[in-house]
C-alpha cells in the first residue's frame, strides 16, 4: 500500500485530528498564547513546553502554571518529564485535570541538565524503564498518552523499531519521531530511512518531525508511511504555515506570509501573551522570540533593541506599525 501523502484525520486512540499537522513542542516557545495562534492557524495538535513532572510533584507554582490550556488551542497535549514512574503518572492525573487531551512523554530532550536526571533522551538506552513510565501513565488517566524520542542518540543509529514497539506494547496511542540523533540536537539531515523503519514497525500513527517547512519536506515525511508530521522551528515567527503545508500537500500554490501579515501575528501574539502574564512581564517573556519575527525587515537590529526596552502594548503597537502597512 502507497503511503498516504496528502493531509487528513488521524486519531490518537479515541482522540480524533482534524489533520495530521502537529505542534513540536519547544521550551521557552510553545507557551499557551503561541498555540493558540498555531491551532488558528491550521495546526491539528499543539503541545506544551515540557513541564517537570518533579516540580509538579512538590508543588511548583510556575510548573503548574504551564499547564494551564486556553479554550482556543484544542486539541492540545501536555508533554512532561521525568525518570520516576510513580512521578510521571500523577502528572499525567494533573495534566487531565488541567484538561489535556493527551499527555506526550519526552524521551527526546537531548539537554544535558534533563539527560543527568535520567530524563528525556537518556530514556531511549533505558528502554524498560521507558515502558514502565507509559505503562503507569496508561493506567493513571483516560486521554490517550503518546511519547517522543529521536532515532538514536548519535549518528548513525537507529533505535527507533526497538523503541516504538516498546512503546506500543506499554500502551502509547501515538509516537512522535525527532528524525536527528540526540547528539546532533537540532541541525543536520533528517533520517528519512529511519523513519521509515520505524513507521512500519508498529500500527500506532508516528508522526515524523525535524526540519519541516513546507509542503516538499512534509510529503517527504509522509513518504515514509509515517501518518503525521510535526512542524516545530518554522512555526516560531509563521504560526500559519500549517495552513500554508496543507494547501500545499492539496495541490494549490503556496504564497509565503507577508511580513506585514506576520508581524499582525505578532501583535496578536503580544496581545494574548499581556493577557496571560500581564503586559510588562508578557512583552518580557516575548524577547526572547522578537529576532525571529523581525528576521529580514528593514532596521530588524534597531527595532529588536528597542523592542528590550518595551513595557506596554501601545509602545509595541507604535514600533510595530510601521511593518504592517
Amino acid at each position: 500500500m502507497k503511503p498516504d501523502l496528502s493531509l487528513h484525520p488521524v486519531a490518537i486512540g479515541p482522540l480524533a485530528l482534524k489533520n495530521n499537522l502537529a505542534l513540536a513542542p519547544m521550551a521557552g516557545i510553545t507557551n499557551a498564547a503561541f498555540r493558540v495562534l498555531c491551532a488558528e492557524g491550521g495546526a491539528g495538535l499543539v503541545v506544551t513546553e515540557m513541564v517537570s513532572a518533579e516540580s509538579l510533584k512538590y508543588g511548583n507554582k510556575r510548573s503548574f502554571e504551564m499547564l494551564k490550556l486556553l479554550p482556543g488551542e484544542h486539541p492540545a497535549a501536555i508533554q512532561l518529564f521525568s525518570a520516576d514512574p510513580a512521578c510521571m503518572a500523577l502528572a499525567a492525573q494533573a495534566a487531565e485535570r488541567a484538561g489535556a487531551d493527551a499527555v506526550d512523554v519526552n524521551a527526546g530532550c537531548p539537554v544535558r541538565k534533563v539527560l543527568r536526571s535520567g530524563a528525556g533522551a537518556a530514556l531511549m538506552k533505558t528502554p524498560l524503564l521507558l515502558a514502565g513510565i507509559i505503562s503507569a501513565m496508561v493506567k493513571s488517566v483516560k486521554v490517550p498518552v503518546t511519547v517522543k524520542f529521536r532515532v538514536g542518540l548519535e549518528a548513525g543509529e537507529n533505535l527507533g523499531p526497538g523503541l516504538a514497539r516498546v512503546c506500543e506494547e506499554a500502551g502509547a496511542s501515538a509516537i512522535t519521531l525527532h528524525g536527528r540523533p540526540a547528539a546532533q540536537q537540532h541541525s543536520g539531515p533528517v533520517d528519512l530511512e529511519a523513519m521509515a523503519a520505524t513507521a512500519a514497525a508498529v500500527k500506532i500513527p508516528v508522526f515524523g518531525n525535524g526540519g519541516v517547512e513546507n509542503a516538499e519536506q512534509a510529503r517527504a515525511i509522509l513518504a515514509t508511511g509515517c501518518a503525521g508530521v510535526g512542524v516545530g522551528r518554522a512555526a516560531v515567527f509563521n504560526p500559519a504555515v500549517f495552513s500554508e503545508i496543507a494547501a500545499g500537500l492539496g495541490g494549490a500554490g503556496v504564497e509565503a506570509a507577508s511580513q506585514a501579515f506576520r508581524i499582525r501575528l505578532f501583535l496578536r501574539f503580544l496581545e494574548l501573551n499581556a493577557g496571560i502574564y500581564g503586559e510588562e512581564h508578557g512583552l518580557a517573556r516575548a524577547r526572547k522570540l522578537v529576532g525571529y519575527w523581525l528576521k529580514g525587515l528593514p532596521n530588524a537590529a534597531s527595532a529588536r533593541g528597542a523592542f528590550m526596552q518595551l513595557k506596554t502594548l501601545k509602545e509595541a503597537r507604535e514600533l510595530l506599525i510601521q511593518y504592517t502597512r
